[in-house]
């Protein structure tokens, strides 16, 4: 079997375990990366491959100036593919099993503030689809902390009076608490949605469509937040994006009280070590201020 076979029926088996089309997308692109680096060497078959092989192509992205995040993303798909070709029985052993993954430094995740968060809601209207459309949005990523792809896929039987039922990577699913603010703004939204169309072409499944109708793009949901962001004057050292948001979410939870276990379950994610991230970027002066808060002897 040649190596761009191998790959090909390894996007096919991603597609059948219903990944998300970015995560294939990136595989696709990373692996693509790989074999034209490995015909350099004439190697073209999966059983040829060494870790040597590997961390030669690593060494060579690090000499070119990539950050360890993107040699672990790169590695990381590396170990899918080959335990892939190990499980079908194309190798016997994966040359990517027993590399390490590069160290990386820690960063401090800028988060929205507050007063940031006011200034998005207050930003876009509800008078007007396209303003109330946005503003939910919005909304929903700064209560919920659902993922970009989470919210513009959403449709209409996931949300509930109290809660909404969320299919997240793998197609797993959980369910995310709704507040009173975000169930009035859904409400008022869908409202407005409905009497935006009532003489137009029926939209899509989804809740949030254009202005045609259509699915969202993700494109589309991080250009209006950065325009956004823009008027409003977010400090220039966060990152405008809806993973910030997400972020923003994670640590005002954390600060306000909700356990790790909890969060880890609300977000999704496989285990509680990816959520312990999230504990560095919370400021020592915030640490400080919650100790106070809580000392021994203030509440003896």
């Amino acid at each position: 079997m040649l190596l761009e076979d191998a790959v090909n029926e390894f996007i096919l088996d991603c597609r059948i375990r219903k990944l998300s089309p970015r995560t294939i997308h990136n595989y696709g692109v990373l692996l693509n990366l790989l074999i034209r680096s490995l015909a350099e060497e004439h190697i073209a078959a999966p059983d040829q491959i060494r870790s040597s092989h590997l961390k030669s192509f690593l060494l060579k992205k690090e000499e070119e100036g990539r950050k360890p995040q993107y040699l672990n993303d790169l590695l990381k798909t590396f170990k899918v593919f080959f335990k892939f070709l190990v499980r079908e029985e194309y190798i016997q052993h994966s040359p990517a099993k027993n590399i390490h993954n590069v160290k990386q430094p820690k960063v401090l995740i800028r988060t929205f503030s507050e007063h940031e968060i006011r200034a998005f809601l207050r930003y876009y209207s509800d008078r007007d689809f396209i303003g109330c459309r946005n503003k939910t949005i919005l909304a929903m990523f700064f209560d919920t902390g659902m993922r970009l792809n989470e919210v513009i896929t959403l449709k209409g039987d996931q949300i509930h009076d109290e809660y909404i039922l969320v299919h997240g990577k793998g197609n797993k699913e959980r369910l995310v608490p709704v507040s009173p603010f975000l169930a009035r703004q859904i409400s008022r939204y869908m409202r407005v949605r409905d009497s935006y169309f009532s003489d137009k072409v029926p939209p899509e499944h989804y809740v949030f469509v254009s202005c045609n109708g259509r699915i969202l793009t993700a494109e589309a949901v991080t250009k209006f937040m950065k325009q956004a962001a823009a008027d409003i004057h977010v400090n220039p050292e966060v990152r405008v994006s809806p993973h910030t948001c997400r972020h923003t979410f994670a640590h005002m939870q954390l600060k306000n009280g909700l356990d790790l276990y909890s969060l880890s379950r609300i977000m999704g994610h496989e285990n509680i070590a990816i959520t312990q991230r999230y504990l560095d970027g919370i400021r020592d002066d915030e640490v400080l201020e919650k100790a106070r808060q809580t000392g021994v002897l203030a509440h003896l």
